[in-house]
Formats: structure tokens, sequence, C-alpha cells
């Protein structure tokens, strides 16, 4: 199973948000993205499931790891531009399932900044690469998040709380699913690559193992734009979109 072919992007949006399982999902695959968006007027608010507490790669204690994988996030989110970071409470890295209860915060999330476009992890496992994107806990989010977009944020029936609450009902216009089988909408990202790779050294409990993070991250992006055609020394990140509506 794959992803039918990409529809347009919508011309007119206003705010993004981006549900993620863990800190540096979003730098990893969008930062440069997202950094895009930010200077083209764009209001970005970033919602993380876990603070990655199984994250890292040295013999930082365990309980400390997820405030240090919250800051890096904050951190790297300010060198991209974004403002506003929220974590979830109660989600642990690796035992993310698309629960109900998992799809009713993220209906708040979503009642809560209405945005236009949704910026997410892809549901759909690719089984030429097992790591990376398909990472359990970045296909629940995807479901999960496919599951608040369709039906439930917008359903005035659905979670009758969250409406009792203020949360009224929103329709998310279109869906960005990064990470999942044969991407077919490329962002042309060569302008903004500082602020990715600033935003990516910023996970120093992630990335300050690797020897060489710009040349593999430059080695990915430009592979990536070469396949859509942008031509020598461009860097692209990589999209499905669908529409909602």
């Amino acid at each position: 199973m794959s992803f039918p072919p990409s529809a347009p992007p919508i011309e007119d949006v206003k705010k993004v948000l981006c549900v993620f399982a863990h800190p540096d999902d979003v730098d990893f695959g969008s930062a440069a993205t997202v950094a895009r968006w930010v200077d083209e007027g764009i209001q970005v608010a970033y919602v993380l499931v876990t603070r990655g507490d199984a994250g890292g790669f040295d013999n930082t204690p365990r309980d400390e790891m997820p405030g240090l994988r919250e800051a890096e996030q904050r951190a790297a989110a300010k060198a991209i531009g974004v403002s506003q970071v929220e974590f979830l409470e109660g989600y642990f890295d690796g035992k993310i399932t698309p629960s109900l209860e998992l799809r009713r915060e993220l209906v708040a999330a979503i009642r809560r900044h209405r945005p236009d476009r949704i910026l997410t992890s892809s549901p759909l496992r690719r089984w030429e690469r097992i790591s990376g994107p398909s990472h359990p806990d970045h296909l629940a989010v995807g479901e999960a998040l496919t599951c608040a977009v369709y039906p439930d944020a917008r359903n005035e029936f659905a979670l009758p709380e969250l409406l009792a609450a203020g949360l009224e009902p929103w329709v998310v216009r279109e869906i960005w699913y990064s990470g999942g089988p044969s991407p077919d909408h490329a962002v042309d990202a060569t302008d903004y690559f500082d602020r990715k790779l600033a935003a990516l050294r910023a996970h120093a409990s992630q990335t300050r193992h690797m020897e060489d993070l710009e040349g593999m991250l430059r080695g990915w992006m430009g592979s990536t734009a070469q396949a859509a055609g942008l031509g020598e020394g461009r860097l692209a990140e990589a999209y499905t979109i669908i529409r909602t509506e």
C-alpha cells in the first residue's frame, strides 16, 4: 500500500501545526521546510507527544533525559523561528499507540491551534527502510493524527467534553506526511539548510556522536532534490500531501 499522488498545496495557508512523536523528528525531516514557512509569514506551532525519554547515545541518567530533550527541542525550534512548542503528558518514547486517548488530545490541540495545514509523520511503513521513518511511534502518531483530523476534530458531536470546554470543531484542510513511501512533493530547502543544521545540532544528545552530520544531511537532501528534478547543487525535503475537505 502507498499514498495516492499528492494534491497541490493550498495557497492561502496562515497556520501550520506540526505533530510528531519525539523531539528532533520534525527537525530531521522538515526543519528547512518549516524555516521556509516561517519566512513566508506562516504561523507554525509544534506538538510533541513524548519528551524522548528512551533516546540518547551516552550515559546521561535516564531521569534527566526528558528535561534535556525538551530543552533541546525548544532551542532547535528557536533556531528555526518557531516559538510555540507544546508537549503532551503521560506518553512515553517507544510506547505510543494510536489510542482513543491520544486521538482526543490531538483533537484538542487541533481545535486550540486551528491550523490550515498539519505536518506529521507517515502512518504507512516503508519496508525498504525499517529504521527511522518506520519507527512504531512515528507510525502511531501519524495514524492517531489522521483519525483526529477526520472525523474527530470536525465532528461537533464527537468528544462533547471538548466542546463544553470551548474547543469548537475545526476542519484541517490538508495533511503533509513526512517519511512515508514515495513522497512526491519536494520543497527546495537549499537556502534554509544552515538553519536546519543549527536545529539538529541543538539536539546534541541525539547528534553529537555523528562524525559528519552536515555531510549526511547534504547527501540525503541532495538526493531528494535530484529525484525531484531540482538540479545540481540543490537541497530538498519531500512529502506526500493529502487534501481532507
